[in-house]
This record gives structure tokens, C-alpha cells and sequence, in this order.
């Protein structure tokens, strides 16, 4: 079935170069929005704009890091050079990282803070007056690690539960305003970010049940294809809500 939702309406994607952030900016165009895709890897970003060649809308390449004011700054002006308006953020931008939590330092701790976190909040923040101005909406992506303990991942929950507190705030204080705000918490996720997983040394492998899906891992095309539905008008009643896909694991 070939879908038009998003044909006349912008969209900016963080984290665009790869994973669920590459497949959501391609899934975005190919339902006709004009895309502008943020991440820090130049190359691997030109790519996927040329991806888009032939779809119904365009992928825009723009360079920029979501951790610091000065760059959220730059990718908003960037951006609405290019859109002129905004209907969509996707706040796909995410590191990760496997320590013990007594071993983890504190520049691990604030890596993790500035890019899931903090990069999380200035993209909302700047892009939330031209978002109630097009009465958009914010799609954020949390994580099972936002629901449940997860180990040797004690920074990487942190971001991802206080991106699940913030899209529920959000989601409040803009509703009558005509501005949703919802996430989507992915499990084991076939994306380079997972497949660089490696136990900690002397970790227990019986933790991996509490990461570990009950069939295969998801496809980031699947996170993609919810991020497009919760953007779409189709879920204009969807607010302040959270999407756990994560084959089972949590059940």
C-alpha cells in the first residue's frame, strides 16, 4: 500500500546516518515529507540523502551535533533554511554504552547525559514554537531500558527513563495547545548501536535474558514504520504516550 501522509509536511531527524534514524528519514519521504536528517557522520549522512533520490519527498543532509546549545542552535536554523516550517521532530539521536555501573567514568556518564538527554530537550526546546505555529508533533525514542532494569547500562537507562518522563511533561503542558508528544521504547534492535554489544568482563550471561527478545531482534524499518504512524495524523488522539516494541521482552 503506498502512503501519502506526510506529502506537504517537514520532518527533522536526528541521529539520520544510520539505524532507525536513517530508516525513519527514508520512511518519512517516501510518504512525501520533506526531510532534513541531522547527525554528526558526514558521510554516511550524504548517503542516505542520496537514498531518497526518487522517493515522493527528499532527504536533506545536514551536519550538526544535537549535544551542545551551540550546535542544536545551528541545526534549527539550518533546518528551517531548508523547511521553511516544521511538522515533525524525530529525536532519534542515541549513544550507548555496556560497563559495570562501578566501573562507568565520568566522562562516559556525561557522554550519554549530553547526546540522549540533554540533545533531546534543546531539540525539543527549539523546535517546540514552530511546532505549536504548524500544530506538530514530537516523536522521541525512549528504550525498554526507561521501563525495567537493564545491566551494564546504568547511564544509558538514566537518559532513556528521564526522555520517558519528559516526553509525559511535554505531552501536558502543550496539549491544549495543539502540540502531541509521544516516544517509542524499542528493545533488541538490529542496528549497528546493538550489534556493538559486548559483555562486560566477569558479567553474568543470565542477565541477557532481561535484553534478550523472545523471538528475532526488530528491524529498524519496524521502528521507522511506528515512528511515521505516531507522527501521522492517523494517531492525532496519541499524546503523552509510549510504544514498547520490543518482541516480548518485558512481557
Amino acid at each position: 500500500m503506498t502512503m501519502d501522509r506526510f506529502k506537504g509536511r517537514s520532518a527533522l531527524v536526528t541521529g539520520g546516518a544510520s539505524g532507525i534514524g536513517r530508516c525513519t528519514a527514508l520512511r518519512l519521504a517516501e510518504e512525501g515529507a520533506a526531510v532534513v536528517a541531522v547527525d554528526v557522520n558526514a558521510e554516511a549522512l550524504a548517503f542516505v540523502a542520496a537514498e531518497a533520490d526518487g522517493l515522493t519527498g527528499s532527504v536533506t543532509a545536514l551536519v550538526g551535533d544535537v549535544s551542545t546549545e551551540e550546535g542544536v542552535r545551528a541545526i534549527m536554523s539550518g533546518a528551517l533554511a531548508t523547511l521553511g516550517t516544521l511538522d515533525v521532530l524525530a529525536n532519534v539521536a542515541g549513544v550507548l554504552s555496556f560497563s559495570h555501573a562501578h566501573e562507568v567514568t565520568l566522562e562516559e556518564w556525561n557522554r550519554l547525559l549530553a547526546v540522549n538527554l540533554t540533545g533531546t530537550f534543546l531539540m525539543c526546546r527549539e523546535s517546540i514554537p514552530h511546532l505549536l505555529a504548524s500544530k506538530g508533533n514530537i516523536v522521541n525514542l525512549a528504550s525498554t531500558a526507561s521501563h525495567a532494569g537493564q545491566p551494564w547500562a546504568v547511564a544509558y537507562s538514566a537518559t532513556k527513563g528521564g526522555v520517558l518522563a519528559m516526553t509525559r511533561e511535554l505531552a501536558v503542558e502543550y496539549a491544549e495547545q495543539g502540540l502531541r508528544c509521544n516516544s517509542v521504547s524499542p528493545g533488541a534492535i538490529d542496528t549497528p548501536i546493538t550489534l556493538s554489544f559486548s559483555l562486560p568482563e566477569g558479567a553474568n550471561p543470565k542477565l541477557l535474558r532481561r535484553v534478550t527478545p523472545l523471538g528475532p531482534f526488530g528491524t529498524p524499518e519496524g521502528i521507522a514504520a511506528a515512528i511515521a504512524f505516531i507522527a501521522s495524523d492517523e494517531a492525532t488522539h496519541m499524546n503523552g504516550a509510549d510504544l514498547r516494541m520490543d518482541g516480548a521482552t518485558l512481557s
